[in-house]
């Protein structure tokens, strides 16, 4: 399975099995993990075995079970990390994803207090992945259509189309899909988040999506 067949298949996942992730896909994932955090300083952390921080009553009103494994995104506070852990968050999930794992972006619902990471200076949990094997392989959810979401200023062109397609498969807060992807008249292309909660990390996630959709993948 590749990137953009796992953005194709994964959809987010709440309840999981209670089967231990084998320690040789917990590895490829510190790996994956780890090389993210040296392109970008942030301090991603990988908890396994570890149920504290889901559970508690906003994990079970978010209907969250099982949940044993799971990843925070942590970086500094400045301008412009949601969006970048968002971009790296949704790599992670879709690199678990090609691993046969299931994942959900958390943002609420879960307790960041019980949890037994470790802040740096100036940093904050910006975000959670649950990560396991998934009772389910979870639903589609709802979707805006691709006029919807794209401004054409150019002649369309088939990455652009295939790039939006998957963006559209990309999860957003309370699936509320507030961007824009437009393609200039140079043929480059620009995006725009809309107004409400954690449109910075969607704009992120959806900016993976559409990378591995068009295959021009700008990973620094």
């Amino acid at each position: 399975m590749n990137l953009k067949e796992a953005a194709q298949k994964r959809h987010s996942v709440r309840s999981y099995l209670n089967k231990k992730i084998e320690e040789e896909k917990i590895q490829k994932i510190r790996n994956i993990i780890d090389d993210c955090n040296k392109k970008t300083n942030f301090n991603i952390q990988f908890f396994t075995n570890e149920p504290n921080a889901f559970n508690c009553f906003m994990a079970h009103y978010g209907k969250f079970e099982n949940v044993n494994n799971y990843i925070l995104l942590i970086g500094e506070k400045r301008e412009n990390t949601e969006e970048q852990l968002g971009y790296y968050g949704a790599k992670i999930a879709l690199e678990a994803q090609c691993l046969g794992l299931n994942t959900c972006f958390v943002a609420m619902t879960y307790s960041k207090k019980k949890s037994p990471c470790k802040l740096k200076n100036n940093e904050k949990i910006y975000c959670a992945i649950s990560i396991g094997y998934g009772k389910t392989e979870g639903t589609k959810h709802k979707s805006k259509s691709y006029t919807e979401v794209t401004k054409i200023k150019s002649k369309e062109k088939d990455w652009f189309r295939e790039g939006v397609n998957t963006a559209l498969l990309a999860p957003t807060a309370m699936n509320q899909q507030k961007f824009k992807i437009i393609l200039n008249e140079d043929n480059s292309v620009s995006f725009k988040k809309g107004k409400g909660i954690l449109t910075k990390m969607d704009l992120g996630i959806v900016k993976y999506h559409f990378e591995i959709g068009s295959g021009k993948i700008k990973e620094k």
